[in-house]
C-alpha cells in the first residue's frame, strides 16, 4: 500500500503516518491506538506497528506545519491557519458575536459572524486557507478529520486574553465543501444572577415563587438567541446552595458550574438524554436541569420527572410563550395540555392574586418564560441587550382555550392572554423599551 492511502487510512482513525520502513511502520497517535486502526494497518501492510504517543498539541503543529498551511495569498502576509483561527475568534469576542460561520464557496470560504441576531461579513479566505481553518477546528473538536461526508458535533476550549472561552462546533456537508459553525458557549462576563434579565417586579417575584417549589416544571421558552440559556443557568444558580442535589444534562455543558452535577450526553456512545433523565431519576436529585427539551421521549420523562417529586428546569424552542403548548402537541405530547388545565380552578389573574393559587394548584407545572430580543440593540448606544421583553405566562382556561384555536397568530395570542391575565399587551412593552 502507498503512503498516501495509508495517511488517508490513518487519518480515518485520528492518527498520522510518521515513518513507514520495509519491515515496520510508525504511526502517531493522541489517545490510546484503537484495536480496529492496529488491524487495518496490519492487513494492509503485514508490517510490524510501532505506535508513538503525541501530545494533542503535538498532534496540531504537525498537521498545520507551514508546507500545509494552504494558501500562498495567507504565507505572504505570514499567517497561518492558527493565526488566522485566533485573529477570529478575538474579533467575534470584540465584536459580542454569539456565533461565527466559515462557508465555502468555489473558491473561497466567507467568515461570518452574528451580532444581535444579524449575519454580518467578517472576511474571505482562499479556498486552501479555509480547508486548513477547517481541518484546525476539527481537531479542537475532537471530530475526525478525514470525515467529510456526514455532520459532526463537538465543543473546544481555548484560551483568549487570558480567560477560557468554549465554543460548541457543528459541520455540515455542502456541494464546495464543509460548512462550520462556532457558537459562542459562555463568556466570563456574563453574569448568572436573575436580576438583570429585565424582568418587572410582579414577573420576578412570581418567577423566583416558582423556583422556590420543591416540584414543578419550569421551562424557559424562546427562539435562537433569545436568551434562553442564561435565564435557565441563572434560575439554576438562584438555588445552587450546599443542601439541595442539583442534576443536569445538557448537549453540551455550555457554562460549568460548581456545585452542580453537570452530565454532557454522548449519543455515539448511547449516552442520550432520555437514558441520563432516566438515570438521574435514582441519584436522589432535587432539582434537575434538562438543556433542551427535543422529542416527545425527552418531554415525557421531564413531566414525569415533575409529577413525582422533583422541580425540573428546561428549554424549549418556540417563537414565543403562547406557542409552548402547540410546541410540545407537535412532539407528540397531549399531556402539556392537562398540565395548563391544572390552573383552570385557579385564580386568572397573575402578579399578587395569583401567588397564592400557585401554592394550591397541583404541582405538575409552575410557569413559561420567553424572551425575545430586539432586532435594534445597536441602536442602544451601540451595546448589545442581553435579554429584552420577557413574558411569563400563568397557565388558566383563556390561555388554554386561545392555544387551541390554530387560526391565531402569536401577537393576538398574547394579547388575548394579556387581557386575561391583566398584563399589557406585546406592542405596549416593546413601546416601553424604545
Amino acid at each position: 500500500m502507498k503512503d498516501a492511502q495509508l495517511n488517508t487510512l490513518c487519518q480515518r482513525h485520528q492518527a498520522v503516518l510518521i515513518n513507514s520502513a520495509s519491515n515496520s511502520i510508525t504511526v502517531a497517535v493522541v489517545d490510546a491506538p484503537s484495536q480496529a486502526l492496529l488491524d487495518a494497518l496490519h492487513f494492509a501492510t503485514q508490517k510490524q506497528i510501532d505506535i508513538v504517543c503525541w501530545t494533542r498539541q503535538q498532534m496540531e503543529n504537525h498537521l498545520h506545519k507551514p508546507d500545509q498551511a494552504p494558501s500562498a495569498n495567507a504565507a505572504k502576509g505570514g499567517e497561518t491557519a492558527a493565526q488566522l483561527l485566533n485573529q477570529t475568534l478575538r474579533s467575534a469576542m470584540t465584536k459580542r458575536a454569539s456565533d461565527i460561520h466559515l462557508e465555502p464557496a468555489a473558491s473561497r470560504y466567507r467568515i461570518r459572524l452574528r451580532i444581535d441576531g444579524v449575519l454580518h461579513i467578517l472576511q474571505d479566505i482562499p479556498k486552501e486557507t479555509g480547508l486548513a481553518l477547517t481541518a484546525r477546528l476539527k481537531v479542537l473538536g475532537n471530530l475526525d478529520i478525514a470525515e467529510h461526508r456526514l455532520p459532526q458535533d463537538g465543543q473546544f476550549t481555548v484560551d483568549l486574553t487570558g480567560d477560557s472561552i468554549s465554543f460548541r462546533i457543528a459541520t455540515l456537508p455542502c456541494k464546495e465543501g464543509e460548512k462550520v459553525v462556532l457558537r459562542l458557549l459562555h463568556q466570563v462576563e456574563q453574569t448568572l444572577d436573575l436580576d438583570t434579565l429585565g424582568m418587572y417586579g410582579a414577573q420576578l417575584t412570581a418567577f423566583r415563587q416558582a423556583l422556590q417549589q420543591p416540584q414543578g416544571l419550569v421551562l424557559v421558552t424562546g427562539p435562537t438567541g433569545s436568551g434562553k440559556t442564561v435565564t435557565l443557568y441563572s434560575a439554576l444558580q438562584t438555588r445552587n446552595t450546599s443542601g439541595i442535589n442539583l442534576c443536569s444534562v445538557e448537549d453540551p455543558i455550555e457554562i460549568p458550574l460548581d456545585g452542580i452535577n453537570q452530565t454532557q450526553i454522548h449519543p455515539r456512545a448511547g449516552l442520550t438524554f432520555q437514558n441520563v433523565l432516566r438515570a438521574l431519576l435514582r441519584q436522589d436529585p432535587d432539582i434537575i436541569m434538562v438543556g433542551e427539551i427535543r422529542d416527545g421521549d425527552t418531554a415525557e420523562i421531564a413531566i414525569k420527572a415533575a409529577q413525582t417529586g422533583h422541580l425540573v428546569l428546561s428549554t424549549l424552542h418556540t417563537n414565543s410563550t403562547s406557542e409552548t403548548p402547540n410546541t410540545f402537541a407537535a412532539n407528540g405530547r397531549s399531556t402539556l395540555d392537562d398540565l395548563i388545565g391544572a390552573y383552570a380552578g385557579g385564580s386568572a389573574t397573575p402578579g399578587k392574586e395569583a401567588l397564592p393559587a400557585l401554592q394550591t394548584a397541583p404541582e405538575r407545572s409552575r410557569c413559561a418564560i420567553a424572551q425575545s430580543l430586539a432586532q435594534r440593540a445597536t441602536a442602544l448606544a451601540g451595546k448589545r441587550l442581553s435579554a429584552l421583553l420577557p413574558r411569563l405566562l400563568w397557565p388558566n382556561r383563556v390561555i388554554r382555550s386561545v392555544n387551541r384555536y390554530s387560526g391565531i397568530t402569536s401577537v393576538n395570542c398574547e394579547r388575548r392572554i394579556g387581557a386575561s391575565t391583566g398584563s399589557p399587551p406585546p406592542t405596549d412593552r416593546y413601546r416601553d423599551t424604545f
